[in-house]
């Protein structure tokens, strides 16, 4: 399978662990030191792979089963051996997202290892 291929289905992971609240598909897309960082109306806000898992958790009942919007769009994806920068704009929990996800390829898996996040809207 080709590297762009196994992003996207990362990209997707990545998504359904929020649109499911499941923190194990959270961890299952991040790397373990991963850092989620972005700004919310209430300033910067850091979090490490487990405290995101934590909080899609807590996102109760899921957005798939409240029936909310689907919005997942992958805007670009660089490959750069075994490096990716991919950005992506999605919505959670009564927000679009622009997010830029950065993966890293390790024997032959792709994970995320870094998000940045900006709230469009």
């Amino acid at each position: 399978m080709d590297a762009n291929k196994k992003i996207k289905e990362g990209v997707q992971l990545y998504f359904d662990s929020m649109y499911e609240s499941d923190p194990e598909k959270v961890r299952e897309a991040f790397y373990p030191n991963a850092m989620i960082t972005g700004y919310l109306e209430t300033g910067l806000a850091e979090m490490t792979v487990d405290q995101f898992a934590d909080f899609v958790e807590s996102q109760n009942p899921s957005p798939k089963d409240k029936g909310d919007e689907v919005l997942l769009e992958i805007i670009s994806c660089d490959v750069a051996g075994s490096t990716a920068s991919v950005t992506v704009r999605d919505a959670y929990i009564g927000h679009v997202f622009l997010d830029t996800l950065s993966f890293l390829e390790r024997n032959g898996e792709w994970k995320i290892y870094n998000k940045l996040f900006h709230v469009e809207s």
